[in-house]
Parts: structure tokens; sequence; C-alpha cells
């Protein structure tokens, strides 16, 4: 059985992770999506959150495995016993971006071998970032999120907004 590893914070998820995995499961038995947990950046939805919109945006899918982790993209390779790790690349600047991750972790597990897969021309522009600066200034979003989750992403935000401003 092949497996791979797509990780990121995805804070929150959006329509472009969702076609990484969609894509990876085209060439993949089993996807991994590793949500990390990264105690040096502050994210707008906790860990539990986020997990919970991916484990509903692929509830049904046997062959999507949503875990959490902390660490280097070597540290969960290792963990879940695979070499292959998936990229998601929008743009030349991802590429620049992951081209120097995948160097300096290639020192740390010669063995891993990264696939980049390429966002549809529709989703070059879709991030995270994108998704929190429009709930930030109150503009639409949900055609950035994944229709299966974007209800509870803008529950989640209304919550966050209605704590922020009490």
């Amino acid at each position: 059985m092949k497996k791979c590893v797509f990780a990121g914070t995805f804070d929150p998820p959006t329509t472009g992770h969702e076609g990484v995995v969609l894509d990876s499961l085209k060439i993949f038995d089993e996807v991994v999506v590793a949500v990390l947990e990264n105690t040096g950046k502050r994210c707008y939805f906790t860990l539990e959150e986020r997990i919970g919109l991916l484990r509903k945006l692929f509830k049904g899918q046997d062959r999507v495995k949503i875990v959490s982790f902390s660490g280097a993209a070597v540290d969960i390779l290792r963990q879940e016993n695979t070499p292959f790790y998936v990229r998601g690349i929008r743009d030349g600047i991802d590429l620049d971006y992951e081209n120097r991750n995948l160097y300096a972790s290639l020192n740390l597990m010669p063995e891993m071998v990264t696939i980049y897969l390429p966002a549809r021309q529709t989703q070059t522009h879709v991030s995270s970032t994108l998704v929190r600066n429009s709930i930030h200034f109150n503009k639409q979003f949900k055609d950035y999120i994944p229709s299966a989750i974007a209800e509870d992403v803008i529950k989640l935000s209304e919550e966050k907004q209605c704590l922020k401003n009490s």
C-alpha cells in the first residue's frame, strides 16, 4: 500500500487543500492529512477546530486519515512510515519556498520523495491567509472554503468575532 503525507496548518482548510487531497487520492492508496500544531504560530482556529473541519470535509473517505503532529515534516513521515510528501503549489513563490524546505529536509531524511501538485487555475489565489483576512475585514470568503464545511467555518468565525467584541 502506498501512502503519502500532506501536512500543513489548515487554518482553515480551503478548496485548494481539498484539491490537493483529492488529487493525491488518484495516486496513493492512503492520504495522511497531518495538521501541524505549531506553537510558534498563532492560529485563528484551534487545533481541535481544524481537525474537526477536516474530518467533516473528508467524512466517508476511508482512504483519508487525519492526524495532528508537532515537529518537522520528516518526523510525521517517519511516524507514518512513508517517504512520500505531497505539497500543493500555486505559483513560483510557493515552488521556491517548498524547494528550500525540501533541500533542508533531504539532509534529515534522504529517502524522502516530495511530490508537487499544481493548484487548479481557479485556485491559484486561494489561501488560508486570504480566508482569515476576509474574516477579519468581514468580507465574503465562502468561495474559498469547501462547501461541506463552509457553514461550520462561518459559524466558528462568528463565534470568534462575538468573543472578540465582548
